[in-house]
């Protein structure tokens, strides 16, 4: 294996069978966290789950060989949603559990994400611990032989688990009858799971792109592309629709009207009903560098504080867990309530916003209605990743240039944690302006790191 470091924001990603994310990396993956897992709890078994990639059979196969040759014990559940995996690895009460997902991306690329035995995402103290693991020849003097290696075993009711564990966080005596949702499952791991849910709760429910075939997960559907959402709430008549990424740790909602409510107004309707029911701890929410500057205005005026992480779910996880809040998100759609579950939860953050519209007798696009939001441009730009953005001061100048120009608003340029790209976004007043200011910096990377 090529020395390098593996672990991103969310885990090891990349494309399937192409360095880091082949099935001997994977093998040896799972032989390090069997060593540094057993080593830390003493325990014996770590759970594996997977989103609906062609690529998951082979990962899945290599991390349970190279667990089990080191002794530990593998639970295998097939395709889960993130955040089923989180709740299953709790309530197993196993030592660690494994996602094979590669989230929002397309089919081609995958990705090993780990839980620890509390369903939070592994620190990144022990994700490091791991791979230091899997470069030494610590390893490879440990054979354990005879009845000390380890087995694996499927167990087939987990998605009946999580399913009534969704459930129960909807208000009991409440029903969704009579209300019609169109739930977009991205061909992911949610294929089953949320229509279950909200078909088990009286919703009339109209599931599209339900039919995973390997290839098809993500492409031109779910979270990322709410197009064929849009479409089929019009085309229906619904009062709202659902759309998950792969992995279902997201969602982007669709109201009555076709319009896209997207995560900074989800997360701003969920805190101001919290908050009227006193159930917001610390009356606080924590989003991202990535949230809108009009949903922080927005809170700040009804006197709930914001606190910004770093992007990724994980981290905005740590935060609330230090501060003792129990809301927070991301635009993209991850909205954690750490009063339900550990991390972002697609189908728990649905019955989150249908449970406010029935109580408040609201519709989708009343709730947030009252919501400013700035305009926004996001450019993704594909970079090479053995350059780094620092190295080249034309960027840095092309930013403290758009910075000058822009009166009113903010710019935001990072790496991504997930891809090889270098993402440009700039909040402003003037959409042509801000789209300008972009482009001038998107391609100035382009010119030097593409």
């Amino acid at each position: 294996m090529k020395k390098m470091k593996l672990f991103g924001t969310d885990g090891i990603r990349g494309k399937a069978n192409h360095y880091p994310m082949t099935g001997e990396v994977a093998f040896e993956v799972g032989r390090a966290a069997a060593y540094v897992l057993k080593k830390t709890h003493g325990r014996n078994k770590i759970l594996i789950g997977k989103d609906t990639r062609l690529s998951g059979y082979m990962i899945e196969s290599a991390l349970t060989s190279g667990i089990c040759s080191m002794g530990m014990n593998v639970v295998l559940i097939g395709p889960m949603p993130t955040p089923g995996i989180a709740f299953v690895t709790r309530s197993m009460r196993v030592d660690a559990g494994i996602v094979i997902s590669a989230s929002h991306n397309a089919f081609y690329d995958n990705g090993i994400k780990f839980f620890s035995s509390d369903g939070f995402k592994l620190p990144d103290s022990v994700e490091e611990e791991i791979e230091k693991a899997m470069f030494s020849k610590t390893l490879e003097k440990i054979r354990p032989e005879g009845a000390e290696i380890g087995k694996a075993k499927r167990v087939d009711d987990a998605s009946g688990r999580y399913i009534e564990f969704v459930k129960s966080t909807f208000p009991k005596g409440m029903t969704l009858e009579g209300i019609r949702i169109v739930v977009d499952c991205s061909n992911g791991a949610a294929y089953k799971i949320t229509p279950t849910v909200l078909i088990e709760l009286g919703a009339d429910v109209i599931a599209i792109n339900d039919k995973p075939d390997g290839i098809n997960i993500n492409a031109d559907c779910g979270a990322t592309h709410a197009e064929a959402l849009q479409k089929a709430v019009l085309e229906h008549k619904a009062n709202i629709g659902i759309a998950h990424d792969g992995d279902a740790d997201r969602t982007i909602f669709c109201d009555e009207n076709g319009e896209i409510v997207d995560g900074d107004k989800i997360m701003a309707i969920c805190a101001m009903d919290m908050k009227k029911e006193g159930n917001l701890k610390a009356n606080t929410v924590v989003a991202t560098v990535m949230s809108n500057i009009g949903f922080e205005i927005f809170l700040k005026k009804a006197g709930i504080k914001v606190i910004r992480a770093r992007v990724g779910d994980r981290y905005v996880v740590e935060e609330m867990v230090k501060i003792g809040c129990n809301l927070g998100g991301e635009q993209s759609g991850h909205i954690i309530f750490l009063d339900h579950n550990t991390t972002g939860d697609g189908p728990i953050t649905a019955l989150q916003v249908l449970s406010i519209m029935c109580r408040r007798k609201k519709t989708l696009s009343d709730l947030a209605s009252c919501i400013p939001i700035y305009p926004q441009i996001l450019i993704n730009v594909p970079v090479k990743k053995s350059k780094d953005m620092k190295d080249f001061p034309s960027i840095s100048a092309a930013i403290k240039r758009a910075e000058k120009k822009l009166k009113n608003g903010r710019i935001l340029v990072r790496p991504s944690g997930t891809e090889p790209k270098i993402r440009v976004m700039i909040e402003g007043d003037n959409m042509d302006n801000i789209t300008t200011m972009a482009e001038e910096i998107a391609e100035v990377i382009r010119k030097h790191m593409s």
